[in-house]
This record gives C-alpha cells, sequence and structure tokens, in this order.
C-alpha cells in the first residue's frame, strides 16, 4: 500500500534532518578528514547544498566552469545532507581518475544501486576483476571486424529511414515535410542496434508495436515534475530507497525495466531456439555462450539479461541523442551542412564502412564536434575505494591559503567529473569553446595544447576513458557515420521557424534536447529532398 505523499515528505523531511545532522554531529567529533581541504560554493540550502541548483539549471556544465574561475580548476561543493563532493575541471587530474577507474576508484554506491535497480548488475555495475571478465566477455562483438561485417544488414535499417523520411514527403502533397527527428533518431538506433547485437529487427521504423517503445516514447511526453519529483530524483544518489516511492518517474523506470525484461528474456529463448554456429559473434550470442561455460568465466542468466538492458538503454539513448544534436547543428548552420554535403557527394556513391572511417575528414570533424559540444553524459560520478593523491595541471588555492599542486584525498571521498563545462571550458578549449565549428578538427593548431591533455578518445570525455571507456564507441560512431551519409546526400535539413529557434534540455529517461516551445520532448526540423 502506497502511503500518502504527504506523509512521505515528511517522512522523507526528518530522515534528511535526522541524517544531516548525524553527520554534523560526527564531523565535529569523530577524526579529522585527510583530504585535502579546497574552496568552493556555499550552500545555498541546509539540506540540499547546491543540489538542486545544478539539478535543475539549463547549463551545469556553465555553472561548473563559472565556479572553476573563481575558486580553481579543483573545488569543493556542499551537496545533500552536509556531504562534501569534488568537482574535478582538469585534464590531468580527471586523466588521473580514469587511468585507476573500477580499482581505485569506483562507481558512487547510490549510482550503482540506481543502476542495479533499472538496468541490474551488468557492466555499468561491475568493478574490478568482474567488470574486466564482463568486458571480455562481450569485447568481440564490438571490433572493427565485426562492426565492418554487420554494415549491410545496418545499411538495410537505414534504407527504411531514408523510405519513411520520402513516404513522408510524399503524403504531405508538397516538397518538404516537418518531422520530429528525434523520434526517427530513437527507431534507427534501437533497430541497428537490434540486429547487429541481437540478431533481432524491432521493426521500430515501420511502426511495428512494441510494449518497450511504448514505455521508452512515454518518457518523450515532457511532463513536468512536481517540486516533490524534483527531490526524490535528486535524493536517489544519496538515498537509493527513494526509488520506491511511487512518483509518476518512478513508476514509468519500473514499467520500463519490466518490459526490458519481457523483451530480453524472449530475445534469449528465441536464440537459444535458433542458435546457428556459422552466424556472426553478436552480443547475444557471446552472452549466451558465456552463459554455459564451465570456467571462471561462465556468467548468470541474470547477468545476461543485465547486459541486454542496458545495451538497450544505451542504443536507444545515448546514440539516438548524439544524431539529434547532429542534424539540429547542421540545421542551424546550413553552410556547414552544405560543406559536409558536398564532401559526401564527392565519393560518387554510397560510402562503404572503411571510408566512412577513414577517407571523410569533414564528416568525422562535424562528429567530433558535436560530441565536444553536446555530450550525452554531461558528468561523471566517481569515489575513492582508497586513499590517493591527484595531481593537478595548476595550483590551486585552499581554505587555508595555501596554493597547492595535488591534492590529497582519502577512501570515501565522492567526485564529479563534468564532462559539460570540460569539453566547453574556454580555459580548456580557447575563445571560441561555445561555437560549433567542425573546422577546428582540421586547423593544424585547432585543439589547443590544454585540449590535448583530455585523454579520452580524440581529447573527448564523451565515451569515458580508461578501463569503462565505451565498449560500444566504435559501433555507435559507425551508424552515427552511417546515417548522416544518407541523411545529407539525400534531404536538406532546415529549422522549422528559423536559425534564432531555441533549444533547451528536458529530462527524459536522460537529458534530451528539445526545442523551446514543443510539447514534450520534440526536435521538429523541416525535411526536404536534395536536388543537386
Amino acid at each position: 500500500m502506497n502511503l500518502p505523499s504527504t506523509l512521505v515528505i515528511l517522512y522523507i523531511t526528518v530522515g534528511l534532518a535526522t541524517v544531516w545532522a548525524l553527520r554534523t554531529a560526527f564531523q565535529a567529533t569523530g577524526k579529522k578528514s585527510r583530504t585535502t581541504k579546497l574552496r568552493g560554493p556555499k550552500s545555498n540550502n541546509l539540506l540540499f547544498g547546491v543540489s538542486k541548483e545544478l539539478f535543475k539549471s539549463p547549463d551545469v556544465g556553465g555553472i561548473f566552469e563559472a565556479w572553476s574561475k573563481e575558486y580553481g580548476v579543483a573545488y569543493e561543493m556542499p551537496m545533500i545532507c552536509g556531504e562534501k563532493r569534488i568537482a574535478l575541471c582538469d585534464p590531468r587530474a580527471v586523466a588521473h581518475l580514469f587511468s585507476k577507474d573500477t580499482w581505485t576508484y569506483s562507481g558512487v554506491k547510490g549510482v550503482k544501486e540506481f543502476v542495479a535497480r533499472r538496468l541490474g548488475k551488468g557492466l555499468l555495475y561491475g568493478e574490478g576483476e568482474s567488470h574486466r571478465r564482463q568486458r571480455r566477455t562481450m569485447g568481440p562483438s564490438f571490433t572493427s571486424t565485426a562492426i565492418r561485417n554487420l554494415t549491410p544488414a545496418v545499411h538495410k535499417v537505414i534504407d527504411k529511414l531514408k523510405a519513411a523520411w520520402e513516404a513522408s514527403i510524399e503524403a504531405s502533397g508538397g516538397d518538404s515535410v516537418v518531422l520530429d527527428v528525434q523520434k526517427w533518431t530513437n527507431y534507427v538506433s534501437l533497430d541497428s542496434f537490434g540486429i547487429a547485437g541481437l540478431s533481432y529487427d524491432f521493426n521500430s521504423l515501420n511502426g511495428k508495436p512494441n510494449p518497450m517503445i511504448s514505455v521508452l516514447d512515454s518518457f518523450s511526453e515532457g511532463r513536468p515534475q512536481s517540486a516533490f519529483g524534483i527531490a526524490v530524483t535528486v535524493l536517489v544518489v544519496f538515498f537509493p530507497i527513494v526509488m520506491r516511492i511511487p512518483t509518476h518517474r518512478n513508476q514509468m523506470f519500473d514499467r520500463l525495466h519490466k518490459r526490458m525484461t519481457e523483451l530480453c528474456e524472449a530475445l534469449v529463448d528465441n536464440a537459444n531456439a535458433n542458435r546457428d554456429p556459422s552466424e556472426h559473434a553478436s552480443a547475444i550470442n557471446l552472452l549466451l555462450r558465456a552463459e554455459e561455460e564451465d570456467s571462471g568465466q561462465r556468467i548468470s542468466r541474470e547477468e545476461v539479461l543485465s547486459q541486454l538492458r542496458t545495451m538497450l538503454i544505451a542504443s536507444y539513448e545515448t546514440t539516438s541523442m548524439t544524431m539529434t544534436w547532429i542534424l539540429f547543428e547542421l540545421a542551424r548552420h546550413p553552410n556547414i551542412q552544405t560543406k559536409l554535403r558536398e564532401e559526401l557527394l564527392s565519393l560518387g556513391g554510397e560510402p562503404s564502412y572503411d571510408q566512412l572511417t577513414n577517407d571523410l575528414p569533414y564528416l568525422d570533424a562535424v562528429v567530433q564536434e558535436t560530441l565536444r559540444l553536446r555530450p550525452s553524459v554531461p558528468e561523471i560520478l566517481r569515489e575513492a575505494a582508497e586513499d590517493d593523491v591527484i595531481p593537478l595541471s595548476e595550483p590551486v588555492q585552499t581554505k587555508s591559503g595555501e596554493f597547492v599542486d595535488s591534492i590529497v584525498v582519502e577512501r570515501g571521498t565522492v567526485f564529479s567529473l563534468p564532462v559539460s563545462c570540460i569539453h566547453r571550458s574556454e580555459a580548456i578549449w580557447g575563445p571560441d569553446a561555445k561555437v560549433f565549428r567542425p573546422e577546428r578538427w582540421l586547423e593544424p593548431d585547432g585543439i589547443t595544447k590544454k585540449a590535448q591533455e583530455v585523454k579520452g578518445y580524440r581529447h573527448l570525455l564523451s565515451f569515458g576513458d580508461g578501463p569503462r571507456t565505451c565498449i560500444g564507441k566504435t559501433f555507435a560512431l559507425a551508424v552515427v557515420k552511417t546515417v548522416l551519409s544518407m541523411a545529407i546526400r539525400n534531404f536538406v535539413v532546415e529549422m522549422k521557424d528559423g536559425l534564432d529557434t531555441k533549444v533547451e534540455l528536458s529530462r527524459g529517461v536522460t537529458l534530451r534536447p528539445k526545442i523551446v516551445g514543443e510539447e514534450g520532448i520534440r526536435v521538429p526540423l523541416r525535411i526536404r529532398h536534395y536536388k543537386g
């Protein structure tokens, strides 16, 4: 039986106050922390610290950057119930953490519990040897060779997208049509991964009904969260038990987990019944083989389902989001779109996987610039599993006034790695850091020396870095480039209401782009045939 909301709020408030009081008392009487005392922003809320400010901000990266200008590249933030969190806006410090990821640094407990409840204890949950074992199991399905072999199947999916857009234009009775490109990129991402990773065609591009897709689509309604709902969402990382409170968002996540599990169980049963030893090493086939192994590499059925749920969400959310942002930026910058089209048409036909990877520098630059300016994951959290010393690329001033070029941290310290700040920081990328300018990736000195200190893929943290770098990176980039090649060679993408159209972030399953003034989380763009 669900408790009345007012009573739940009362219980949470009393609980938070109790935790805050106990934490304050412990800090006053307990042993002195060895962690370097850094300066940082003041708390603007007794219980929530700056958590709500960060959660509700339309530009969280801008807040992190403003604080880094005031307090330095490493600073302390007051969070819920007096907890302190260290923000690292320094490439050298971030590289240090990623180099020791899953061992010296691990996922934050609250985030891991969120992942466990929503997706299961798969790759996003695992640490240390467990994480290494899971990556080793799935790695062969995401190699360049495996992805090259899947290219024809992915092209068939993207041909469906082309046919659907052409049919929509024809049905409109004119030479163009306004389409919500976010919906279409969601579907093409899911169908592509279904064919490649699961040996299954979701057929969402053809409108095939699917209970899981229906739940995912419901997140795009963009229903505003109540003050209580926002408070619950903010509290999840600190008090995972609040995931059990029946808010609208929590209930949607529970429905999504149920539908994904039903689908994944059906996919596993189907794959087992139709096992073909000659079939490509898809993710689901590799997982099923690992489930049958008698060695130490054997994985459980729940691990199989957890990995499948994780990959489904990744394909639907992050890959599609990147495609949506690219189409939006190309519509807002028609000169860049024209330049890209000229490069793509110069090949004289549909580019192969190797051409997409190696022979289209401007396409690559457009993708890289979007990953930089519009990262799908704006912030990464990590927790120190043991004491450590983190080097900095420049000194910061401590609370005592001392300047230090490294910070001492003890076990349990929580860190924020603000990707959206690091990717858009003028201190790192130069004065045009917030400008969409693909040419920077092609110019001899386009990437500043400071940006070159970022050790992630192509000096970006879009796919993370270190042992936890995204396993599906190569596949995601291949799908993004293949979709873009088809779309820009055959269509012109335009802003529906002019180049000054505003965009904002809205919370679906993750943070999604949304055209200001539109209902739900929609990015409607005008699509017309390219006539040469």
